[in-house]
């Protein structure tokens, strides 16, 4: 069955929640507090080391049940099921979208055909491979074993193995793993400098393996390898993780060393299958596998508990609350560890391009908002950085707080700083500081009444910004599985409400479209047709 095909500004659930929008928006968070005493324990949710704290929201208790309403309006119960199921929720595409799969205990069919076998026999390949060049059984063509792992692609193939090998990085093993996605030259060069072609081993990671992209890149870097060796030894520094055999086959990778890719997992959501071969060529196999377990205990939870105490829909919730009552544009990311600094994003891409979409399930223009603004970097920097804007500025910013009550490494004192910031952040975005606060610590510092009055309203802080926080005991491949999974179900939730397809991404196509012709103009005597202002911009650019 497809998704539910409902528009959501038409249904009782939305009318109701307009209704409470108006009557409650000028309620602070504070007096929700006021209004219920049991507040932190009524918005709070513990999943096994997850700890999920809500109640610093813009929501009263009855802004929330009607939340849920929404949610069961929709047919969001519905919805999860097709997906999990296998169904054609891709239905622009006319695909299955199925990277639950890859970490699932169950059988799952597509058109009647088991796809465990695929997904099982693929994890025994990645596990051989990682065991082959860990150990030193796979050679360069020198016959010295290899230390560095290049990944090579884009979008979903390099933002999320890059992301995870980041964080991930207390966990690595022999291995060093490197990135090269932007077509810019520069970035292959500063990722080459450091190479040794006798000891690097390539992962080209391409579909279609016709990216543009990733195919001049890894075609730069073969160029590379053929200044020390010859072409029948590419074989020993290439692997592929594509579903085009052929075109592998021509760039001078082993049948044997292609990995599979299908149609039914979303390149922003791979991490989990061969896409994800970096990860375990860092982390090793076992470790990649705690990650696959964390994101299939955080399907479980996602598809079995009530929607009131499901984590992914009540994020969700809160995302359509803000974006589309409170009108607030964007949702920031601030996680308080070093490692997570590629989080976000890998969070933008996961959830604009999915959810940026301007369109419904039946083709129309929307009349209402969908996707929000992903944005963030690591706790504290942020503080130095955004947080101005945050807790003083006239935009409304909702924030999701991410942490960990034990570090990785042994700096305890270090983390209690760390950690004294993230609850102090979240008090002060929440409580702000009034103008009888200011006049008293001004008072103290023994400014005349003058000065008092001069500086007191550049002091004052509004509050009533809104945040989540997002707390586990440590960060293990586990907890990051959980921490992912957790995401790619709230990027779901909100294209269901919003009645969207979030599994294409039409939007990437036509600026790809016109780079060849502009690249093709490049090479031509006559410039072919286009604005006045590109016109000019490639007679400048040919000029030089």
């Amino acid at each position: 069955m497809p998704l539910p095909n409902i528009n959501p500004t038409e249904i009782k659930a939305w009318t109701k929640l307009n209704e409470i929008f108006q009557s409650e928006k000028k309620q602070s968070i504070l007096q929700h507090f006021e209004n219920d005493k049991h507040r932190t324990d009524h918005f709070c949710i513990q999943f096994e080391d997850l700890h999920f704290d809500f109640s610093k929201n813009r929501l009263s208790k009855k802004a929330f049940e009607a939340l849920i309403d929404l949610a069961n309006e929709m047919d969001l119960k519905s919805a999860i099921k097709a997906q999990f199921s296998g169904e054609v929720i891709n239905q622009t595409e006319n695909r299955p979208v199925l990277h639950t799969a890859l970490r699932s205990k169950d059988e799952v069919k597509i058109d009647g055909e088991s796809v465990k076998e695929l997904v099982e026999n693929t994890k025994i390949k990645i596990s051989n491979f990682v065991q082959k060049v860990e150990s030193g059984e796979w050679k360069g063509y020198s016959g010295k074993a290899i230390t560095d792992v290049v990944n090579i692609g884009i979008g979903g193939s390099d933002l999320g193995p890059q992301m995870v090998v980041e964080a991930l990085k207390h966990y690595h093993k022999k291995l060093n793993t490197h990135f090269i996605s932007n077509v810019d030259g520069d970035h292959v060069a500063e990722t080459l400098k450091g190479l040794n072609p006798e000891t690097t081993l390539c992962i080209v990671v391409s579909k279609s393996f016709t990216t543009q992209e990733t195919l001049t890149n890894a075609n730069t870097v073969r160029s590379w390898f053929l200044k020390h060796t010859t072409q029948d030894q590419i074989q020993h520094h290439f692997v592929a993780v594509s579903a085009n055999v052929e075109k592998a086959n021509e760039f001078g990778i082993s049948s044997d060393n292609i990995f599979p890719m299908w149609d039914w997992v979303g390149g922003r959501f791979s991490l989990w299958s061969a896409a994800g071969l970096s990860i375990a060529c860092a982390i090793g196999f076992k470790a990649f596998e705690e990650l696959l377990e964390g994101a299939q205990q955080m399907d479980e939870h996602f598809q079995n508990e009530d929607f009131d105490k499901n984590i992914p829909v009540i994020l969700a919730l809160l995302g359509v609350w803000y974006n589309n009552f409170y009108e607030a544009e964007s949702e920031a990311i601030v996680p308080y560890t070093q490692y997570l600094q590629k989080l976000a994003p890998y969070l933008q891409q996961a959830s604009m391009e999915s959810n940026g979409k301007g369109v419904d399930r039946n083709g129309k223009p929307l009349d209402y908002q969908t996707g929000t603004i992903v944005w963030g970097e690591p706790g504290t920097n942020s503080q130095h950085a955004f947080f101005q804007l945050m807790h003083q500025g006239t935009k409304l910013i909702p924030a999701d707080f991410i942490g960990f009550k034990s570090p990785l490494n042994d700096f305890k004192h270090h983390h209690d700083i760390l950690m004294a910031n993230f609850f102090a952040q979240t008090e002060a975005l929440m409580n702000g500081k009034s103008e009888d606060v200011v006049i008293q610590e001004l008072q103290s510092q023994g400014l005349n009444a003058e000065q008092i009055k001069e500086l007191t309203p550049f002091k004052i802080f509004d509050g009533n910004r809104p945040t989540n926080t997002i707390l586990f005991d440590q960060l293990t491949p586990k907890s990051l599985g959980m921490l992912i999974a957790m995401y790619e179900h709230k990027i779901f939730v909100q294209g269901v409400i919003w009645n969207i397809y979030s599994y294409d991404q039409w939007g990437v196509e036509l600026g790809k479209q016109l780079a060849k012709k502009v690249l093709k103009d490049f090479k031509e005597n006559e410039v072919g047709a286009h604005d006045a202002s590109t016109l000019k911009l490639i007679e400048y650019y040919k000029s030089i």
